[in-house]
């Protein structure tokens, strides 16, 4: 089972499995609830949410807990990625508010919009077992946004070494797994650590 109730992240996690031939079901489609995220970091927040799965459905869950940290912005919105765009999802809002902080702190240049999308993801089976990986993507912060594919603050986000944004991507080029795709985002880099140690290969 899939811990999340997120569209973009489920379409994503779906498409990781895919090629190892693992059916997920999503926990919002069993009725399950969302746990509270207590944690005070992404690996804890994401054993939360697939531990409370595995628990309630009786079945492996496998969870994710990302976010974009802003150096200028002290790591901000980090852990509070998604609230920071209430609870109507509103990103387009949190891209221009973290615009915002970064030109009241002075950081127009690339340097000085450095940051890093970072992805735990957790395996959680019903007898408490738990396995945890943990991976980043770094770059900087572009402005205006550029791109409709993926979600959240893909638009905004320019990986190193590339010219497009993550919301410019294909989700192929995004986070397809090798020999695909090259596995470049924070998610894919991530499962390709839990992929070796659970899954074996394709």
């Amino acid at each position: 089972m899939i811990a999340t109730h997120n569209p973009g992240k489920l379409r994503e996690m779906r498409e990781l499995l895919s090629p190892f031939g693992v059916e997920a079901v999503a926990a919002g489609a069993l009725g399950l609830a969302e746990p509270e995220e207590t944690g005070a970091s992404f690996r804890e927040n994401a054993r939360i949410k697939a531990a409370a799965a595995a628990a309630a459905a009786h079945l492996p869950a496998f969870s994710d807990d990302s976010g974009l940290v802003v150096d200028a912005l002290g790591g901000a919105p980090g852990i509070q990625s998604a609230r920071w765009a209430g609870p109507g999802k509103d990103f387009a809002g949190a891209m221009r508010e973290i615009d915002a902080l970064l030109r009241g702190h002075g950081a127009v240049t690339p340097d000085a919009r450095r940051a890093h999308f970072v992805s735990a993801l957790c395996v959680a089976w019903p007898d408490g077992h738990v396995e945890e990986f943990e991976a980043r993507v770094d770059g900087t912060l572009a402005w205006p946004p550029r791109g409709d594919k993926g979600f959240g603050y893909d638009p905004m986000f320019l990986p190193d070494g590339y010219d497009l944004t993550f919301g410019e991507m294909s989700s192929e080029a995004k986070h397809g797994l090798p020999p695909r795709g090259l596995g470049l985002s924070h998610r894919a880099r991530a499962f390709l650590k839990l992929a070796e140690a659970c899954l074996g290969k394709p």
